[in-house]
């Protein structure tokens, strides 16, 4: 089931809009101010697409907006505003909007759009060679790994477990998924040597940012926090 954030300070268009998605198969979770946004994000949410609107009390949603990449990466956020000038649609696509939508609207419009954007997004991502999450970064290509801008040195194995990790956010990934996926890159992973691999992925990324992003699921396994 895919996850759409609602974030508006109007509560009958937000129940409004709660209404007609979960009717048509979403979750949803709100948010009534740019502040409370910011803090579901930064508390580890991750929505499938993102309903901003611009006049919110606390941040606005052009200060929201930029926030949504730091935090959770390329998450498409259709921005949903009773402002009609061409100023503000236009900014609001230049900073990273993925879509622009005047209030009042038809349902069916709404419905459409998010759809498109949600299946645009997966279509990105399925064939993207980056993974993102928080403040880190995965180029596959260039086999590299940095933490808010800041390269960081991993060996294969930490690579590997990162970027399984990476690829399954939402989801505990089991020791034995770990050993088994990543023992055909690399040798040297094994279950008695996991939890030392582990314990230095986690170290390498923390003494950038200070903060730990692997949590170990007693019993089963590991997921990022």
């Amino acid at each position: 089931m895919k996850t759409i954030f609602i974030v508006d300070d109007d509560v009958a268009i937000g129940d409004m809009e709660q209404t007609v998605l979960e009717k048509n198969g979403y979750k949803c979770v709100r948010a009534f101010s740019g502040t409370e946004a910011v803090l579901h994000l930064s508390n580890g949410l991750k929505p499938d697409l993102i309903l901003l609107d611009l006049m919110l009390p606390g941040l606005s949603g052009e200060e929201v907006l930029p926030r949504v990449k730091s935090l959770i990466g390329n998450t498409p956020v259709i921005v949903v505003s009773a402002k009609i000038d061409v100023d503000s649609k236009v900014n609001m696509l230049m900073e990273g909007a993925a879509d622009y939508m005047t209030k009042p609207f038809d349902t069916r419009e709404l419905l459409a759009r998010i759809e498109v954007r949600i299946r645009m997004a997966e279509s990105a991502s399925a064939s993207s060679s980056v993974l993102t999450y928080q403040e880190i970064t995965i180029d596959d290509d260039a086999h590299a790994v940095t933490v808010a801008d800041t390269p960081v040195a991993l060996t294969r194995t930490e690579y590997g477990i990162l970027r399984l990790l990476m690829s399954n956010s939402k989801i505990v990934v089991t020791k034995t998924q770990i050993i088994d996926r990543i023992s055909s890159e690399t040798e040297d992973c094994t279950e008695s040597s996991l939890k030392t691999h582990i314990s230095h992925l986690r170290n390498k990324l923390k003494t950038v940012s200070g903060k730990d992003y692997i949590e170990a699921v007693w019993g089963i396994g590991f997921k990022l926090k």
